[in-house]
């Protein structure tokens, strides 16, 4: 027999519950009777009563209680072996950290709204293992490829515009970053690259790398956040803490959304896709349902399962029909005639 809850046995000692009312009764009914009937009438009445049914009864009630607790154990028997497949897709995103990701029109700003977008994506895998790659003036692998979501929701955590100390954008590196380092093997297929970034690159090629990754046959979805048309200022703190905006050269920069670099890439990519998302809402769970998890996916693992059939039912009736029988067992002795 095999018991799915094991934690569910520790409440057999309810079972003593029954046990324990009937000592306390019988003790305030002994207690009671000395106190308004006299010794010679409290023996005559005491024999229109059975203590053995009352015993009886304590018995059914308690194994019934006994037999409640087994049931929710979940006990089952008869295994039968399955063989079980984990079956996904390899998904690396590649996250723009570079200062004009603090622009703020997206809230809270384009960088956190994105690790939210993520986050939410997260929830929504079947099976798929996940990498992270940042951004800006170089890549880093921040998280390699892993089944384990804890583990990456922890390192999207950790990630901000310091990620990464040397500034610029440079897009094209980062593809590559994910391609050397995010994949862990040569096979030319299940492999996606998520890229959230605004698009502005600072010549690195990045449709070339967008050709690579097609040779490769890994396919880009590229995610544009931010104005396309008017752009937005990047906040930033000076050194007394004060919020100021970034300035080059003595003039305020302006970050734009840049969806003609990352359309390119998209379309270079074999099933690619660019979504301009700007200033909206950035829902991924959705793009994972639509553009990924339908896809054809590689086999992760297998291994053998024992599935048991679960009995709990038997023990259930067994235990409403002693309950059912306790009710017509009278504790109360037959008149003779």
């Amino acid at each position: 027999m095999h018991i799915g809850d094991v934690k569910m046995l520790s409440f057999l000692w309810l079972a003593t519950v029954p046990v324990l009312f009937y000592l306390w009764a019988r003790h305030r009914r002994k207690r009671a009777l000395r106190l308004f009937i006299e010794q010679g009438l409290l023996n005559r009445i005491s024999m229109t009563v059975n203590p053995a049914r009352r015993l009886w009864k304590l018995l059914l009630v308690t194994l019934s209680v006994i037999f409640i607790v087994f049931s929710l154990s979940s006990p089952a028997w008869n295994p039968k072996p399955q063989t079980v497949e984990r079956r996904g897709r390899d998904i690396v995103f590649v996250l723009d950290v570079s200062k004009s990701m603090l622009a703020e029109d997206l809230a809270p700003n384009r960088l956190e709204r994105a690790k939210f977008a993520i986050k939410d994506m997260i929830k929504s895998l079947k099976g798929d293992r996940v990498a992270l790659v940042v951004f800006a003036g170089s890549a880093v692998l921040k998280c390699p490829l892993t089944l384990d979501y804890g583990f990456f929701r922890l390192m999207l955590e950790r990630v901000n515009v310091n990620s990464i100390s040397r500034g610029g954008t440079l897009i094209g590196d980062a593809i590559r970053k994910a391609l050397e380092d995010g994949f862990g093997d040569q096979e030319k297929k299940y492999k996606d690259i998520l890229l959230i970034t605004d698009g502005e690159d600072h010549d690195s090629f990045p449709v070339k790398a967008a050709e690579e990754a097609f040779q490769r046959g890994v396919r880009i979805i590229a995610i544009g956040l931010g104005n396309e048309d008017q752009g937005k200022r990047i906040p930033v703190t000076n050194d007394s803490g004060k919020k100021v905006f970034l300035k080059y050269k003595g003039r305020e920069v302006w970050s734009r959304l840049d969806a003609t670099t990352l359309r390119k890439m998209a379309n270079a990519t074999d099933g690619g896709k660019y979504l301009n998302v700007a200033t909206g809402n950035i829902d991924l769970g959705d793009v994972y349902r639509k553009l990924i998890a339908g896809e054809e996916k590689r086999k992760m693992e297998s291994k053998t399962i024992k599935l048991y059939e679960e009995k709990f039912q038997i023990f259930l009736a067994i235990a409403i029909a002693l309950l059912v029988f306790e009710m017509f067992v009278t504790e109360r002795k037959r008149e003779k005639k």
